[in-house]
Formats: structure tokens, C-alpha cells, sequence
């Protein structure tokens, strides 16, 4: 029997010098039985160029398409109904700052067979940024404090959801096609709005009790903006957008 078809969306909003290294990455996976679809978030740059360049050569087929709505909301659910409508069964996610282990999509096919509906993976620190020792140690243990703190917080254990909360990061997570159509996908909101994994995991929550923390996915994710707005500023965004920059074009330093 064939595998089920599985596809990747990534989002991307003017990141024709960083991007490049996220397509490499995609095609350095060990499985690449996959199709790739770059959501081009409006961007002004030459994101969509350089995507097109990569696609001429992947070891994949590579989907371009373009979402005028401004956020990360609207750019995945648009390239997750994209991939739906074409025949995906089975979805990935990363962003276009991030550069997902070697071994990612297998590790998501592992999931899928176990008979996970929804994965959430692991976030490391991009070693390509050269991390300090609290960018790689500290962090990743606040990480986990956060974590344990959603677990019970109040709002995330309401009896509709029907099973417990875990830790997941927009950049790295695999849901099927089906929990995805079934939970309501990801929703449409600015980027300065309430996180939109957080909202698609609780959705998903409420329609399925097969979702996992998938510690085997990995993916290592840019500390840009740790370090654009400091430590305190981004834990406040994370939480609940308890922080947001003066200049509403600064959200978007992804």
C-alpha cells in the first residue's frame, strides 16, 4: 500500500535571505515523500522568487501560493486547505526561519502511524545563530516551565476538552486532514492576536483525544526575536500578547 500523502506548509512573509536555508533543510529530509507548499504572506521582497528558484530543482513538488491577508493565521490555514483541497491527508508545519531536523518528516510519519491525529514536536535554538549558554540551556528550561503551566491553567482544562493540554509550537506540528477540517483549522486573526497554535490546539482538543507531544519531531527555530525585543518582551507576547510593540509593523519580526 502507498503511504498516505502527506504535505508541508510553510509560511512566509519577506524572507528572501533566510528562507533559502529552510527549503535546504526540507530537501536534506530523509524522507522527501512529500509535497511542499509556501504560503507567500503579501511579502514585498523576493520571497516568491526565491522559492521558485528552489522549486525548479527539489526533490519534491513545490506549491507557491500567495495570501494577501496579513498574518501567520491566515497564511496556514490558507495553505493547509490549499493541500487539503489537492489530495493531502496528512500535514506538517515549519516556518520559513526555522530548519526542521533530518529526520522531521519521518518522525511525523511515526506519529501518524502510531495513531496520533495531532503532534506537537520539540523547539531548539537555530546552532547556525550561535546561541550563548542561556539562549540554549535557560530558554529551553522556561520553555518547559510554560509548558507545565498551561497544563493547568484554569482555561485549558475545561471538561469540553477531551484530552490534556500540551506544549506546542506553530513551527513545528503535524495534524491530519481530517482532525484539521473536523476541529474548525487554524484561525484567521492578525498576528498580534491570541497565538494561533495555541487557538488550533484547543480546537483540535475539543474533536480528539489523540494528540501528543511528539518529542522525536525537531525543529530549530531562529532566536530573532528573543533578541530584537529581550527576554521579558517575548515572554509577554507568548503569554497571551501581554506585550506588544508600539509600532504594530513590528510584530511581524517572525
Amino acid at each position: 500500500m502507498s503511504a498516505p500523502t502527506l504535505w508541508a506548509v510553510v509560511p512566509a512573509y519577506n524572507e528572501e535571505t533566510g528562507i533559502g536555508a529552510t527549503l535546504a533543510a526540507l530537501a536534506s529530509q530523509t524522507d522527501t515523500r512529500f509535497t511542499l507548499v509556501v504560503v507567500d504572506n503579501a511579502s514585498t521582497d523576493a520571497t516568491a522568487a526565491v522559492v521558485r528558484r528552489f522549486a525548479a530543482g527539489a526533490p519534491f513538488p513545490v506549491r507557491l501560493v500567495r495570501e494577501e491577508e496579513r498574518g501567520t493565521g491566515a497564511a496556514v490555514d490558507t495553505g493547509f486547505r490549499y493541500a487539503v483541497a489537492h489530495g493531502a491527508e496528512l500535514l506538517v508545519r515549519t516556518d520559513a526561519d526555522c530548519l526542521p531536523a533530518a529526520d522531521w518528516i519521518a518522525a511525523a510519519r511515526q506519529e501518524f502511524a502510531s495513531g496520533t491525529e495531532m503532534a506537537c514536536g520539540r523547539s531548539l535554538p537555530r546552532r547556525d545563530e550561535r546561541p550563548s549558554l542561556a539562549e540554549r540551556y535557560v530558554l529551553p528550561a522556561v520553555v518547559g516551565a510554560t509548558a507545565l503551566y498551561g497544563r493547568y491553567r484554569a482555561r485549558h482544562r475545561h471538561p469540553r476538552y477531551r484530552t490534556p493540554y500540551v506544549l506546542c509550537h506553530g513551527h513545528n506540528l503535524a495534524i491530519t486532514a481530517a482532525l484539521y477540517l473536523r476541529c474548525g483549522g487554524t484561525p484567521r486573526i492578525p498576528l498580534e492576536g491570541p497565538p494561533e497554535d495555541v487557538v488550533l490546539l484547543n480546537r483540535a482538543r475539543e474533536h480528539s483525544d489523540r494528540i501528543a507531544r511528539a518529542e522525536r519531531m525537531v525543529v530549530h527555530t531562529s532566536l530573532r526575536r528573543l533578541r530584537a525585543w529581550g527576554a521579558r518582551r517575548t515572554l509577554l507576547w507568548c503569554w497571551d500578547r501581554r506585550y506588544r510593540p508600539a509600532d504594530p509593523k513590528q510584530v511581524h519580526v517572525r
